[in-house]
């Protein structure tokens, strides 16, 4: 798996681009470096037709203990730390297909932050989350809070905010902040069956339904997914394939035009 800058490692396999959070003396800890690499890195497989899925992962059992807090010193240390990571987290959001982060260990601070970007959220049995700008003092960027409200619910992410207190994965999974929990062994090989599903499953109805979900359409985007809709085929092969017991062929093109 080559590097593609200081603490970020990418590989791509049968559609399904793999992002790896690799800073392993800091339990991948995001320094100010990998923030900003992180759009960069984004941009590749975003325009790739090949590329159908993108897993977020850490490297050595952790996904990300949060922002590496030894470059917060200085004036300039917190301000250039949060949009960065701000700037990181909006490319995640933004990318244009499925995200799924695959969480073990610690999912803290910036991990979190990175975590709920994603679409979709494994965790292992013992991973531990939290977001913890209250140990720091510092204030966590509106957008952010927004985001883990709309996944988590206003109360727990009260509760996060208000104590920077870890919680487990059953509270994890139970207030929504993670979608399935696994036995460590069995979480990479579930994340890739998942995303083997959303490979065959239609791109169009998962690059609307990603958008819709973001925001309300304006009526300029409403008509132009009607049309591509209208044009595409893909709702003629999918009742095809239902009626011919058969597993539908998709053909919408992979980058949206």
């Amino acid at each position: 798996m080559p590097p593609f800058g200081p603490g970020l490692l990418v590989s791509t396999e049968d559609g399904v681009a793999t992002v790896t959070l690799s800073n392993p003396a800091r339990r991948n800890a995001m320094t100010r470096g990998m923030w900003e690499a992180l759009p960069r890195v984004l941009a590749g497989p975003a325009a790739d037709p090949g590329v159908r899925v993108l897993v977020l992962t850490g490297a050595d059992g952790t996904f990300c203990s949060g922002a590496d807090i030894s470059e917060f010193a200085g004036p300039d240390g917190v301000r250039g730390a949060s949009e960065a990571s701000v700037a990181a987290e909006d490319a995640l959001a933004a990318f244009p297909k499925p995200t799924l982060a695959a969480v073990r260990g610690f999912c803290v601070g910036g991990g979190c932050q990175l975590a709920a970007a994603c679409d979709l959220r494994f965790a292992a049995e013992g991973a531990r989350f939290g977001v913890t700008p209250a140990r720091l003092g510092v204030v966590y960027p509106p957008s952010s809070t927004r985001r883990l409200v709309e996944l988590a619910g206003p109360a727990t992410a009260k509760y996060l905010l208000f104590s920077a207190e870890l919680i487990g994965h059953e509270r994890a999974l139970r207030t929504g902040l993670v979608d399935e929990v696994l036995p460590d062994d069995q979480l990479d090989k579930r994340v890739r069956e998942f995303a083997d599903v959303l490979r065959s499953r239609s791109q169009l109805t998962q690059v609307a339904a990603k958008e819709f979900a973001t925001a309300w359409p304006s009526a300029r985007r409403l008509a132009h997914w009607a049309q591509v809709a209208e044009t595409s085929g893909e709702s003629a092969e999918g009742a095809a394939a239902f009626l011919e017991r058969r597993a539908p062929r998709f053909h919408w093109p992979r980058t949206e035009g």
